[in-house]
């Protein structure tokens, strides 16, 4: 990761909904949810919006190499209240991820405790002592070739949980440029994408989805 370069994708943001108190937008992959250390890495999501909508705020974000749904506050009380609906896990997110190899069931739960691995941060490891709790429910969609197309529903909310979680089940997420290796990691993007974010309106109280098409 020392020779990586930053040339996010420069294509305006997609914006999915907006109201007086949210806004869901499509991340691409290859753009920083929020600014990176050093101004080469100032470019970012959350900086682009703000030049139409000044007063947005962070909830939450997406690692730089995945794409889909993500959500942002246009008032500090909807940033309290969906900060507090993803803390207490009230939010429902699914993603679909493209992994190596054909898993031996059609679906489980992976149940491994992360933490991050100082000496290569920023990858995270699964450790048994000191980990923080990690759930992440997973389900096969289909085989295509030697590869498998999967649903992921983190129960979690852990840094890398998804990458992590599929590497230690012996399936890592095609073209992760932190866990994959050999053929696994010869794409041109990680191929993980926030396909639907499910939660409750911060002025209503109802049920709201969004949802984004897998680009790949």
């Amino acid at each position: 990761m020392n020779d990586f370069v930053y040339t996010p994708p420069q294509d305006a943001p997609v914006i999915l909904y907006v109201d007086d108190d949210i806004l869901v937008a499509d991340k691409p992959s290859g753009l920083l949810s929020v600014p990176g250390r050093g101004e080469d890495r100032a470019d970012c999501l959350i900086a682009r919006l703000r030049e139409q909508f000044p007063e947005i705020l962070l909830i939450h974000r997406l690692d730089l190499d995945t794409s889909g749904v993500i959500i942002f506050a246009l008032t500090p009380q909807a940033q309290v209240h969906i900060g507090q609906q993803f803390e207490k896990r009230k939010t429902h997110k699914r993603y679909v991820a493209c992994v190596a190899g054909h898993p031996a069931e059609d679906k489980g739960q992976i149940d491994l405790p992360l933490i991050v691995d100082w000496p290569n941060r920023p990858r995270q490891k699964v450790c048994q002592e000191t980990g923080r709790a990690a759930q992440t429910d997973w389900k096969l969609l289909r085989h295509e070739g030697e590869n498998s197309r999967v649903v992921l529903k983190p129960l979690t909310g852990r840094s890398h949980q998804l990458r992590v979680h599929m590497l230690a089940m012996g399936h890592p997420i095609l073209g992760d440029p932190l866990y994959a290796t050999g053929a696994a990691a010869a794409y041109p993007r990680l191929m993980l994408h926030a396909e639907e974010l499910r939660l409750r309106h911060p002025r209503t109280g109802a049920t709201v989805s969004f949802r984004s098409p897998v680009p790949f």
